[in-house]
């Protein structure tokens, strides 16, 4: 078994609020991560685990601090994993440059062009490795997975939970990037990540994976109307036209006033937790 660092740790709601660190074989450096273990699971029940992707600039602490998660995942008997955005601290040339691109712009994929392909494999890191070492760790059950996130993370939540449905049971998204390969952040990320073969692209598109192999739950979408991003970057309108096309449970709601911030987040949080508890079969 890997050797868990633990950061820090603090009493929360009856359960435990924990920062820890692991070495990732996928990234090839040490990977920094939050856990909310629920009072059930520190009473030694197995609990459904729900794994949140953060946005552009993020880190493992910014949903964990600023959502207001926790107090109810404690009712639900729900526990929250949130990982970083990229590796760090590797200084590859130009990883600093820009704030959409390279730390903490990981985008959630596996990069096929140097200097690249070797450290930002965040695909597989949230995929596969961190499930596994979580599962070791942790009392969290490996047959509920749950999986969201907010902006490229939302963008990450969909596109892993359409690649890999048996992996994720459940699914959601706050103000994905819903179609990456055809916005500029995306361009800016796929391009240098994947290369100029924007047939590759498709393979980390949700809007495109939607159309091909639907995901057997359905899957709940938040966007706030006033988010600066929406029309240049986001453009829920192409989840919507791939679920129609492919028969895709989606719930799609659009909120007058919220912007692109935390504030959003939180106040929809709720609904988010019990979607997957729903979903994931937790007792309360």
């Amino acid at each position: 078994m890997a050797p868990l660092e633990t950061r820090e740790e603090h009493r929360c709601f009856g359960g435990r609020m924990g920062y820890y660190a692991h070495a990732s074989s996928a990234t090839g450096v040490s990977m920094n991560f939050a856990v909310y273990q629920p009072p059930q699971a520190l009473g030694g029940a197995l609990v459904p685990a729900l794994y949140y992707l953060a946005g552009l600039t993020c880190t493992e602490e910014t949903f964990m601090i600023k959502a207001g998660a926790q107090r109810l995942a404690a009712e639900l008997g729900l526990m929250l994993v949130a990982c970083d955005t990229s590796p760090r601290g590797l200084n590859i040339p130009g990883d600093s440059d820009s704030w959409d691109f390279g730390v903490g712009a990981g985008f959630y994929l596996n990069a096929r062009m140097l200097p690249w392909t070797r450290n930002y494999r965040m695909g597989s890191y949230v995929d596969h490795e961190l499930p596994t070492f979580i599962e070791e760790h942790f009392p969290a059950s490996p047959e509920r997975r749950g999986i969201f996130g907010h902006s490229m993370g939302g963008h990450g939540a969909l596109v892993l939970a359409l690649r890999n449905p048996q992996h994720w049971h459940s699914v959601s998204a706050f103000s994905p990037v819903c179609s990456p390969s055809t916005v500029p952040w995306g361009e800016k990320a796929f391009g240098n990540y994947l290369g100029p073969d924007r047939e590759q692209w498709r393979e980390w598109d949700a809007s495109v994976l939607m159309r091909q192999r639907p995901h057997p739950s359905e899957i709940l979408v938040d966007q706030g109307e006033a988010d600066p991003f929406l029309a240049a970057q986001l453009i829920p309108e192409a989840l919507e036209a791939a679920a129609e096309a492919s028969g895709q449970q989606l719930r799609l709601r659009r909120h007058p006033g919220y912007d692109h911030s935390y504030w959003f987040v939180q106040t929809f949080v709720e609904d988010h937790l019990r979607h997957h508890a729903l979903q994931l079969g937790c007792a309360a």
